[in-house]
């Protein structure tokens, strides 16, 4: 269990915004917005061939927007950062990884850590799983 934080300033300022929203470019918004469905059982709320948008069920959604020009981070190649990285928790690392596999993510050579796994999407955005705590 890990020990209560103490405050901090940042828990009493006032927001100016609320983060609503993460959009991931990709070549086929479908086939990547299929993948988090699966993975995560996320159902799709808006659908546009250009654009489909995941609701999370938690006033969060995940949206793909098609890009024909979309090139994928090269991770972990220090000349062509991640640019972003989605984490997911899991309950078992090793279930979790096999059926990320089945669905088309793969899995670099390159793992970082003991306690989490990264993968790459079917349009090469980097994603890590975890067990929580």
């Amino acid at each position: 269990m890990r020990a209560p934080r103490p405050p901090s300033k940042l828990c009493c300022m006032v927001s100016i915004a609320r983060l609503t929203a993460v959009v991931l470019d990709c070549p086929d918004p479908h086939k990547l917005a299929a993948f988090y469905g699966e993975l995560t059982g996320w159902q799709i709320e808006y659908d546009e061939p250009e654009w489909v948008t995941l609701n999370t069920g938690a006033s969060m959604r995940i949206c793909f927007q098609e890009n024909p020009d979309y090139v994928p981070p090269a991770w972990p190649d220090p000349t062509g950062p991640q640019q972003v990285h989605l984490d997911f928790a899991v309950e078992n690392l090793d279930d979790a990884e096999e059926r990320v596999l089945a669905l088309g993510a793969i899995k670099p050579d390159y793992q970082p850590g003991e306690t989490w796994r990264v993968f790459a999407d079917p349009a090469g955005h980097p994603f890590c799983l975890y067990e929580e705590d």
